[in-house]
C-alpha cells in the first residue's frame, strides 16, 4: 500500500519469490529527536507514509473512489524509547493515527480567481458503498475501533464544508445501522478541545508497548509486530486493555529490570484515530 514502485517491481518479486534485489519507495516523512521527559532521556520518532492508492495534487484528489479508496491517504506512526546506555533494557511505545480526504464523492473545481472553490457531492451513493468499503479496510488494516476525528467546519456564511459535514454524518449513521455497538465507528467534532480527544481515543485503542532486553535477537523483537500478509490485511493480535494504563505505569516506573526475569508483556493497538478535513494533508 505504502510502496510507490509496487507495480515495477512486480514481476520481480513475483519470479523470485522475496524481496531481496528490489528497494522500497516509501513516500512520506520521517523525523527524529532527542528529548528529556521527567528526567529520562527519549527519543521521538515520527513516521508519515502515503498510501500509494488514489494519491494526487490538490483540488485535483478528492473524496473517495468506488473501491473506497480516499484521496491522499496518509498513515501516522509516532515512536517513543528510552535512550539508555548500551546493555540496559529499552522500553518502546509507538501510536498509529490516519488521514485522509473525506470519504464521499466530491469534488471541486479550480481557478486561479476561486481560492475557495465550490464543494461539489458529485456522485449519489445512497447506500454509502464506497463509504463502507473505506471503513471495513481500516478496520481490516488496524481493528477496532475507528474513532473519526472531523475537522470539518460547523458554521459558515455560504454553505460549503457543512455540504460534506451533513452528508458524512447520514453516511455515518447509516453504516452503523448494520454494524454491532461494538464496531460502530464514532465521530467526534471538538476542534478546541484535541487533548480530551486524544485520551478518549487512546483510552479505546491502546497503544504499542515492549521492552527489549540486551540479548533479545533482532529477530525476536520482530515477532512483536504484525505481519503483512498482503497488499491490505494485517494478522491482527488480540490485546486485552483494561488494564494497560496501569501496565504502563508500572513499566515505567520501575528501573531495576536488567534480568530477562522482569520483562513486561507487550502490548499491543487495536483500533485507530481517522483524522479528515477539508484539506486532509493541512
Amino acid at each position: 500500500m505504502f510502496v510507490w514502485n509496487e507495480f515495477l517491481t512486480r514481476g520481480i518479486r513475483n519470479n523470485l519469490k522475496n524481496t531481496l534485489w528490489t528497494v522500497a519507495l516509501v513516500y512520506g516523512f520521517f523525523k527524529q529527536v532527542e528529548l528529556s521527559v521527567s528526567g529520562r532521556d527519549v527519543k521521538l520518532t515520527l513516521i508519515a507514509r502515503r498510501s500509494r492508492h488514489y494519491a494526487g495534487t490538490r483540488y485535483l484528489k478528492r473524496g473517495v473512489n468506488e473501491k473506497g479508496r480516499v484521496a491522499n491517504d496518509v498513515e501516522t506512526e509516532q515512536i517513543v524509547f528510552e535512550d539508555v546506555p548500551e546493555g540496559c533494557p529499552t522500553q518502546i511505545s509507538s501510536v498509529v493515527q490516519n488521514r485522509g480526504s473525506i470519504p464521499l464523492f466530491w469534488s471541486q473545481e479550480t481557478s486561479r480567481l476561486n481560492l475557495k472553490p465550490d464543494i461539489i457531492l458529485s456522485k449519489k451513493d445512497p447506500t454509502y458503498e464506497a463509504t463502507k468499503l473505506h471503513f471495513e479496510n481500516l478496520a481490516r488494516r488496524y481493528g477496532n475501533p475507528i474513532i473519526i476525528l472531523n475537522l470539518i467546519k460547523r458554521c459558515e456564511k455560504k454553505p460549503r464544508e457543512t455540504i460534506l459535514r451533513s452528508e458524512f454524518a447520514n453516511a455515518i449513521r447509516y453504516i452503523n445501522k448494520s454494524l454491532t455497538k461494538e464496531n460502530r465507528l464514532r465521530a467526534t467534532n471538538v476542534l478546541e478541545l484535541l487533548g480530551r480527544v486524544a485520551d478518549y481515543a487512546l483510552n479505546l485503542t491502546g497503544i504499542f508497548y515492549c521492552q527489549v532486553t540486551p540479548n533479545c535477537r533482532p529477530e525476536g523483537l520482530l515477532d512483536l509486530t504484525c505481519v503483512l500478509q498482503n497488499d491490505e490485511h494485517f494478522a491482527q493480535i488480540p490485546c486485552d486493555k483494561s488494564d494497560d494504563g496501569e501496565k504502563l505505569d508500572i513499566d515505567v516506573g520501575s528501573d531495576n529490570q536488567s534480568s530477562t526475569e522482569n520483562v513486561k508483556p507487550p502490548m499491543f493497538q487495536t483500533g485507530v484515530l481517522r483524522t479528515n478535513c477539508i484539506d486532509c494533508l493541512d
